[in-house]
């Protein structure tokens, strides 16, 4: 692994936990609340980040892309294949955790975003568009694409997943954050585009940060019931 890429890893690790030292000075120095002085800080560093990542990067940028990697028309169908393909791993990873594994749907780091966008709907910026960003460089572009020149597909994949579910604080749901991280290595594989992995990550956080921004708590429930009750028939329950 390059030099620079372990500028970009550190980079992301001072983007993630940066607010733990500077949203007290913030909220200190200037008269806005605890919670504000959290969210403004966090939209700066994110997107300082992301700013940083993809300068560190610009080496990478102008390297000409190979000439089986994908065309223009090819990268949007696989955008729009890659979102179906996401969902489909995801709700099989769902089913196997709920029917298999017992372990209660619902995650507490997607309702911690939605409660802090429906206070601040400007943070959705972070989770729609700079977060797929950096994460798809650090996960896909620079630890499978590492790893995937020593070893197999599979096994790359599933190291660089199992990073992707670790570094979001939710191992309870390790499987569904493996089965996105499968689908992003796999669409970067066969693309050997990086755009096409961000372009779909970027429509997962979207649809589920505006789904769940826009709909009621008692839409949602009656979705999750009905989702609840689908899956009790795919697997005979």
């Amino acid at each position: 692994m390059t030099k620079r890429y372990w500028y970009v890893i550190l980079t992301y690790i001072i983007m993630q936990f940066s607010g733990v030292i500077f949203s007290p000075l913030l909220y200190a120095a200037l008269p806005i609340s605890e919670f504000q002085a959290v969210i403004y800080w966090t939209i700066f560093s994110f997107t300082a980040g992301v700013i940083a990542i993809l300068f560190i990067m610009k080496p990478d940028m102008q390297i000409p892309a190979t000439r089986d990697a994908s065309k223009p028309g090819a990268i949007i169908l696989w955008s729009i294949a890659g979102l179906f393909m996401a969902y489909f791993a995801q709700y099989i990873a769902v089913i196997i955790e709920v029917q298999l594994l017992g372990i209660k749907q619902g995650s507490a780091n997607t309702q911690m975003i939605i409660d802090i966008t429906r206070a601040a709907p400007i943070f959705m910026i972070i989770p729609a568009i700079i977060a797929p960003i950096a994460e798809e460089i650090i996960f896909r572009k620079i630890i499978f694409g590492s790893l995937y020149k020593k070893m197999n597909f599979f096994l790359a994949a599933l190291l660089s997943a199992l990073a992707f579910g670790i570094i979001h604080g939710e191992p309870e749901h390790i499987l569904i954050y493996s089965s996105m991280g499968f689908v992003f290595a796999y669409l970067y594989v066969k693309t050997k585009r990086i755009i096409v992995p961000i372009i779909v990550h970027m429509s997962l956080n979207s649809i589920s940060v505006l789904v769940q921004f826009l709909l009621t708590p008692e839409d949602l429930e009656r979705m999750q019931q009905q989702l609840e009750q689908m899956q009790m028939i795919l697997v005979g329950g």
